[in-house]
């Protein structure tokens, strides 16, 4: 099976995805550094150079490859993945696959991410934690319509790693 962690951007999709698939001894990957290893650049230089354009044609190249080609993976999606392209259909489609949102509330989320903009271009020029709270509000109001999509919802807020990867293994199996 291939476990398919979509949400917004600090959701916990990389961190949770690294502890579930220790649990479960599968392998865990990134898709943006699975991309960026496949590139042999950073999605920022992609970006930069090639455009977002050429960026998610390979990103759902690399999705359906990964999708098509593994077993026994958990696989961390970037924040947008899933709302590009035929992406979420890509995913839904996967005979060996579920997709899991990890969905968390955007007080959660500014918790989370306002000491960690210097490591999110995205939202590094972001002052204050009302305009944080409003971008957020305005991504996941765009998003909400994909991500809800998913095989299972699972909301994060007030638990513990151990709770919510507890929780994802009932739902897994």
């Amino acid at each position: 099976m291939i476990v398919t962690l979509i949400g917004y951007m600090a959701s916990g999709k990389s961190t949770l995805g690294r502890i579930l698939a220790k649990k479960l001894n599968y392998e865990f990957l990134d898709l943006d550094d699975y991309i960026e290893d496949k590139e042999n650049s950073t999605i920022k230089d992609i970006f930069k150079l090639k455009g977002e354009i050429h960026f998610r044609k390979i990103e759902t190249q690399y999705l359906s490859e990964l999708l098509a080609t593994k077993t026994n993976l958990v696989l961390s999606l970037g924040g947008g993945t899933p709302c590009y392209s035929n992406n979420m259909d890509v995913i839904l489609s996967a005979p060996n696959a579920k997709s899991i949102y990890l969905k968390a509330s955007i007080p959660t989320l500014i918790e989370r991410l306002k000491n960690e903009k210097g490591k999110r271009p995205l939202i590094a020029h972001i002052e204050t934690d009302e305009l944080l709270a409003e971008f957020i509000g305005k991504h996941l109001f765009e998003r909400s319509q994909f991500y809800s999509l998913a095989n299972v919802t699972l909301t994060t807020d007030n638990k513990t790693e151990k709770d919510i990867i507890e929780e994802l293994v009932l739902l897994l199996f």
